[in-house]
């Protein structure tokens, strides 16, 4: 149950898989090499794993800040990142570019040699600690993992700038704003009777259409001057609505004739059409 011990085993079982591919000859035996190498991200996605629940462990105070993290886009956010930043780091110092640049990669170079030479240091300070004391962590222990920590989050946030366009602080503070807009809509809307406690609740499927649009309504009329304000240029707003400027400025336009009354049937309308 020791965290060090199943550092060890898996540990062994990266250097088995990695001295196996080492002794083959891929053109001799193509389809061996394909599972070898399937073995090789298996091992050591689960050697990071664990390397990461000792470092919750034994620095939890001192990890270096992924707060980077909300510029990534979504679809980078998965839970093999780390394990592909590293093959990432790998493929680099090869001098392989698989994703980035060749002017980008060679910068990026030196980063994936320190980050690949600290793991290395990781691997035998934590092998040498299981097998004296795997129940504790001296300070020289806790000194490799922090600078390991810190190399790894740096060339994460470097490698994914160079590879995808990150978030701009303004960009995050917008999607803050829409955050914002769809509570006070989901407010107003219980305020109202738009909407129950029960179907948010009980995460009911017609949501994912009502409070969009009611929040539309609410940008457009209510709060006025929030993400959807219409004072702005397209390129000040969110990137969700920017592409929709007219037609908001057009829905903007209809909505300001409806009396009060027609407004509310407008609303309570949108909770129930699909």
């Amino acid at each position: 149950p020791r965290l060090l011990s199943q550092f060890f085993f898996a540990d062994e079982r990266v250097t088995r898989v990695v001295a196996e591919i080492n002794g083959l000859d891929a053109e001799l035996d193509p389809q061996q090499y394909l599972v070898l190498l399937n073995q090789i991200h298996l091992s050591q996605a689960h050697l990071l794993a664990v390397l990461e629940r000792i470092m919750e462990e034994c620095i939890p105070t001192q990890r270096h800040s992924r707060d980077y993290l909300v510029k990534f886009p979504e679809e980078l956010l998965v839970d093999n990142l780390g394990n592909h930043m590293l093959f990432a780091a790998e493929c680099l110092l090869a001098g392989t570019f698989l994703e980035v640049e060749e002017s980008d990669g060679a910068q990026l170079r030196p980063q994936a040699r320190n980050l690949l030479c600290s793991l290395e240091l990781v691997r035998t300070v934590l092998r040498e600690q299981s097998l004296s004391q795997p129940s504790s962590y001296p300070e020289p222990v806790r000194a490799v993992l922090i600078q390991f920590d810190r190399l790894f989050a740096e060339f994460e946030l470097s490698y994914v700038s160079s590879l995808v366009a990150v978030k701009s602080p303004e960009e995050i503070y917008r999607q803050q704003e829409i955050i914002v807009l769809f509570c006070e809509t989901v407010e107003r809307a219980l305020h109202l009777g738009y909407l129950t406690q029960e179907m948010i609740d009980g995460y009911e499927p017609l949501l994912m259409f009502t409070i969009p649009r009611l929040a539309i309504i609410s940008g457009l009329l209510i709060y006025p001057e929030g993400p959807l304000s219409l004072e702005r240029s397209p390129e000040e707003m969110s990137r969700v609505f920017s592409p929709f400027y007219n037609l908001l400025k057009k829905i903007r336009d209809l909505l300001w004739v409806l009396s009060a009354e027609e407004l509310c049937l407008l609303e309570r309308s949108l909770c129930t059409a699909e």
